[in-house]
């Protein structure tokens, strides 16, 4: 895919961190479409949207359902390519994409959500997790990249996860690692 190469070239000649696009893996990224397809998640929340490389892989899937996901970005030129990739894919109508900060935003959206996806900061990710929790559907799948590869930065992420109840977590080691939940609080009928 020439998007996954550009990312990746780019990502090693940026000496800055900040405006590294830090692309999903391609198995990770298989993974996900893997999990959101067996659990048949229909309104997906992304953190993290980059240039939107792994928001093309979930709007495909959810849009081949007749689902809709948010994206959320914080950085305006990562934000421009991801339109900009969105559009060039035909994959815009799935994606309602949002420019700010993650928890100011997510503290607007009403949900409810089948499946959070944290892609971003992950030091922030516990508070956006505590946000979320009433926005989530009765099933929910909860899913963080790099739960290997910066483990210091999502253990407040981890433990939260692994407090909640009736929840099933693990983490699969593919790409830099990707923690797997699912929540599953019962019908609301």
């Amino acid at each position: 895919m020439q998007m996954e190469e550009a990312g990746r070239l780019h990502d090693q000649a940026e000496p800055q961190h900040s405006e590294k696009l830090l692309n999903l893996e391609p198995e990770t990224a298989e993974a996900l479409v893997l999990l959101l397809t067996i659990a048949g998640v229909r309104n997906l929340l992304e953190i993290g949207t980059s240039n939107g490389y792994s928001t093309i892989w979930i709007a495909a899937t959810l849009g081949a359902v007749g689902g809709r996901m948010v994206s959320i970005e914080r950085n305006m030129e990562k934000y421009r390519q991801a339109q900009e990739n969105l559009a060039g894919a035909g994959l815009s109508r799935f994606v309602d994409l949002r420019l700010g900060d993650a928890t100011e935003t997510v503290a607007s959206l009403p949900g409810p959500f089948d499946c959070i996806f944290f892609d971003a900061d992950r030091v922030s990710a516990p508070q956006q997790l505590d946000l979320l929790l009433p926005k989530l559907s009765p099933r929910a799948l909860l899913l963080a990249d790099n739960a290997l590869s910066h483990p210091e930065q999502i253990s407040g992420y981890l433990a939260s996860v692994a407090r909640l109840d009736q929840t099933t977590h693990l983490v699969l080691n593919v790409g830099k690692g990707l923690s797997v939940a699912f929540r599953d609080l019962g019908s609301c009928d």
